[in-house]
């Protein structure tokens, strides 16, 4: 016998809430502790050193000569996308001496990120191999700084030799909307993604 009330039949149940992991990529300077700081509902953590002369010669801060400080280990934000889906964003650090942590960063997550910077196009090439290796589904961000040379989105495609199954849309890391419309990419991808994976498992016949 069911002794639930009317009420309690009637009442709606909670929403289930979907958290999922994205990772925020790309190589120095590119926009990725801006792209994380730029949406995030909570103070976002990062682990923001300043850049001294024992980086020289490493870390070619030429095209970015405003950049005084850079990520040594990871960046850290979270953003609800709607009532039922949580998105935990993880920034990587861009220089390749601490890239021994991206293996750790990606575990877990469903999808990645990868900011590119027009001027400096031949950097996104390891983080593009990186993530092609890893299987893991990606998106190219390509984020529009101020001065920076202009290309249609094709135009980088062919650049970086892109696949085509790998969206490529065009940003700008400092604007809520514009970050938000990118995470959406990734995790519609990353869904895509998963579907076919699904599909071509499921035995014909």
């Amino acid at each position: 016998m069911d002794f639930a009330s009317s009420e309690e039949r009637t009442r709606p149940h909670p929403t289930e809430i979907t958290s999922a992991k994205i990772v925020v990529a790309g190589g120095f300077g590119v926009g990725k502790t801006t792209l994380v700081g730029a949406v995030s509902e909570i103070e976002p953590l990062t682990t923001e050193a300043v850049m001294t002369v024992a980086g020289q010669g490493i870390d070619d801060a030429s095209k970015v000569p405003e950049k005084g400080s850079t990520t040594v280990a990871m960046d850290f934000g979270r953003i609800t996308m709607a009532d039922d889906l949580i998105l935990y964003l993880f920034g990587t650090p861009g220089q390749t001496r601490f890239w021994f942590m991206w293996d750790e960063l990606i575990r877990g997550a469903v999808g990645a990120a990868v900011l590119v910077d027009t001027r400096r196009l031949t950097d996104a090439f390891a983080p593009l191999d990186y993530f092609e290796n890893r299987h893991l589904p990606y998106l190219v961000a390509v984020n529009c700084f101020d001065g920076a040379p202009r290309y249609e989105p094709e135009e980088v495609r062919e650049a970086l030799a892109i696949p085509a199954r790998v969206p490529l849309i065009m940003c700008d890391a400092r604007h809520r909307d514009s970050v938000k419309t990118v995470l959406i990419g990734v995790v519609e991808h990353a869904m895509a993604t998963l579907v076919t994976e699904q599909e071509r498992a499921t035995p014909v016949g």
